[in-house]
């Protein structure tokens, strides 16, 4: 599906490269109006700037006009800052105008939560749809093409000469131009753009993404989302930052949903919202970061650091404490310091004569901010297992002016961990300008090398193995749909779920139906024994905690009387269940039990579930997730995510069990998620056993819910 038009990406460059821009609600008084136009005419001396107001002939030396239709000229961009109740008229002058782009400051629309804001809102939308006018906003604090000093925004901060290669896409104005700005001047990170996305009425975050990765300046983008208006454009656009090797760094705030629907299946208890994003972010290749300055720190890294040849940590300070810390951050984000070779090592030594620690941390005293100090980098960036090395110090005596140089004549990463005051005007002044990359405090910087060593990693693994697709949805699956939807009801039952799976190749038990116990009986001796008893019905769907299971049966007798227990159970734990009988399954052993499930998300889609079986699962919440569709090497990523797959190696003298078959069916389930998206709500197997390594996976229970 193409999501974007040329028309589109037309538009949104005249909103940030504008010849023209005119300020409806333009005031001399303050205000957003007032804002907004002293932003314009900061670049009144390279851009025609056009304040609207009828109120005035003049406005901070501009001439004013009385609308847009008085314009002399048609402008490219229209910043409106008028009452709620006139946007869209306002908008329809535009229009009529042929105006390249609007950005819509005035707020007062969905975000009221009332039903006028909110019908106001679908008509800016339809508004939009009909007129392909493209809009920024309602509810934003405007857009800065930061490169080039165009500040269309209603903020009263800018930024003077501090331009870079980060785009910053940002659903809440006063956070764009509020902390990041200002974190972004003071830690002295340059950025190409600040875009405010506002409601979103048109275009939306991932629109000026899509923009941005076509931006020859910006090399990272860095967003902070609320919701994603079209979560499918979001993850194509993702798709593309991959193959451009543009990096996108998030923020993602938002509470986990209620889990209303636990009650039902396995699958919707052991999924919350903010795992499913986390899931979906490491899929695609999306950094997740928690906080404001880490953003911006993560993203200078990722643009001012090259891909690391080996994924080794080398750290080197004046202080046995300060290394030491910062080896143990590096140790727990999951990062590798190498030992020194000894020829690194006996190198320093050489140098240290007997003073500080040559090792991986090196404590290197007073050495430095000596001369000496250019070798000693060059031992351990030169060591054959490091990529990256770390500066954990202050920047003393020549040290910055040799850590730039080393910067510079080398192919490695380079990274400062600062360790004296934030407002050092000299030595840190010099990095910030070099755009050496900095950290604060040695947690951030661990988690940063770590998010850089993993998108790089990620990347080559997903353009040497590419997208998962979908293969078309056959005749025969259509018709185990429609055959379940002709029962009526949402919740099938044990068989019916198994019949439905199976269409997508995925193995059950064998079993037979039984209406009565001698029925029972003539089943399990088909089968052979030993076998198991299940009430099949739609309406008990934890049939263990009914107790209308019985498992091990090795003759008639106990079979007979495992049917009449069941049943009377199941008449007492639900008297007006539907009753299909009961299942006669063969005893599956000698396997390992997993939990497949889907469940589907509002925003996300089709999220796939895996897990380790019996306790583990439901105690440790052990589980691996993924968008659907998923390639074999997501699958086979996912099981190997799970503590539990230490079970599906061979542990203790087991036999390893079927991981490619389980990888196989992982990879079916999710091509079931996408093809019935829309009728299916929830998914368990639960179990699926994986038997040993070459005899498949069997489903031995299931439950599928459709949508109502």
């Amino acid at each position: 599906m193409e999501f974007w038009t040329e028309d589109q990406m037309r538009s949104i460059d005249k909103m940030l490269n504008p010849r023209s821009i005119a300020v409806v609600g333009a005031s001399p008084s303050g205000g957003y109006g007032g804002r907004l136009l002293n932003a314009v005419l900061r670049s009144r001396d390279r851009i025609r700037i056009y304040p609207v107001n009828p109120k005035y002939d003049e406005i901070m030396g501009a001439v004013c006009y009385p609308s847009v239709a008085d314009l002399p000229e048609a402008p490219d961009l229209v910043g409106i800052v008028v009452p709620y109740n006139k946007v869209l008229g306002v908008l329809q002058e535009c229009h009529q105008k042929k105006a390249g782009s609007a950005v819509v400051i005035s707020a007062g629309f969905a975000e009221r939560a009332t039903d006028s804001g909110r019908d106001l809102q679908r008509q800016l939308a339809a508004f939009a749809r009909e007129s392909c006018l493209r809009i920024a906003g309602p509810n934003c604090l405007g857009v800065a093409n930061v490169r080039d000093d165009i500040w269309a925004t209603a903020s009263s901060r800018t930024l003077e000469g501090l331009t870079g290669h980060i785009g910053l896409v940002c659903q809440s104005g006063a956070t764009a131009f509020g902390p990041f700005l200002v974190r972004a001047v003071d830690s002295g990170i340059g950025l190409s753009h600040i875009i405010s996305t506002g409601n979103e009425v048109d275009l939306d975050f991932a629109d000026f993404v899509r923009y941005l990765l076509d931006d020859p300046a910006t090399r990272v983008i860095a967003g902070f989302v609320e919701g994603f208006k079209d979560v499918r454009k979001f993850l194509v656009v993702a798709e593309l930052a991959a193959e451009r090797g543009k990096p996108l760094v998030l923020i993602k705030i938002g509470r986990s949903e209620s889990g209303a629907r636990a009650a039902r299946s396995h699958t919707a208890a052991l999924t919350g919202v903010d795992t499913r994003y986390d899931a979906v972010f490491k899929q695609y290749g999306v950094i997740r970061v928690q906080d404001y300055d880490e953003l911006l720190e993560v993203s200078h890294l990722l643009a001012h650091n090259r891909k690391p040849q080996k994924p080794g940590i080398a750290v080197v300070s004046h202080s046995g404490g300060i290394s030491s810390l910062t080896a143990d951050m590096c140790g727990q984000a999951g990062l590798d310091l190498p030992p020194l070779t000894d020829h690194a090592r006996d190198g320093i030594n050489s140098i240290l004569k007997d003073f500080g620690w040559a090792a991986n941390p090196a404590d290197v005293t007073g050495f430095s901010r000596g001369e000496h100090f250019p070798q000693i980098m060059d031992y351990m960036i030169n060591e054959p297992e490091v990529g990256t090395l770390v500066i954990a110090s202050a920047g003393a005596g020549n040290q910055v002016e040799h850590v730039i140089s080393l910067r510079d004549r080398t192919d490695k990463g380079v990274v400062f961990f600062w360790t004296a005051s934030r407002g050092d005007k000299t030595a840190l002044v010099k990095l910030k300008s070099a755009n050496i990359p900095i950290f604060y405090s040695p947690e951030k910087l661990a988690r940063g090398l770590k998010s850089l060593i993993d998108y790089h990693a990620w990347r080559d693994h997903r353009l040497a193995g590419g997208s998962a697709t979908t293969p078309a949805f056959t005749a025969g699956q259509a018709q185990a749909l429609e055959r379940l939807r002709a029962l009526g009801r949402s919740t099938l039952s044990e068989s019916e779920s198994k019949q439905a799976i199976a269409a997508w190749g995925i193995a059950g038990t064998r079993e037979l139906s039984a209406q009565s116990a001698d029925a029972a009986v003539e089943a399990a001796q088909r089968l052979g024994y030993p076998v198991a008893l299940k009430v099949d019905s739609p309406d008990i769907l934890h049939k263990t905690e009914a107790g209308v299971v019985r498992l091990g049966l090795r003759n008639p007798d106990e079979v007979r009387s495992a049917y009449a227990g069941i049943m009377t159970n199941a008449a007492r734990h639900a008297p007006n269940a539907t009753i299909s009988g009961a299942l006669v399954q063969e005893m599956v052993s000698g396997g390992v039990e997993v939990i497949v499930g889907i469940s589907y998300d509002a925003q996300l889609g089709p999220m796939l579930l895996f897990g380790s079986g019996g306790v583990m699962v439901e105690v440790y919440n052990d589980v691996a997730q993924r968008h659907c569709p998923i390639t074999r090497s997501e699958a086979l990523d996912m099981v190997a995510e799970v503590k539990g797959a230490k079970l599906l190696r061979g542990f203790r003298g087991q036999p390893p069990a079927d991981i490619n078959a389980l990888a196989d069916t992982l990879v079916r389930v999710s091509h079931l998620a996408v093809h019935l998206e829309g009728q299916l709500a929830e998914l368990d197997i639960n179990p699926l056993m994986v038997l040993p390594a070459g005899q498949g996976v069997k489903a031995v229970d299931a439950l599928v819910v459709l949508q109502c």
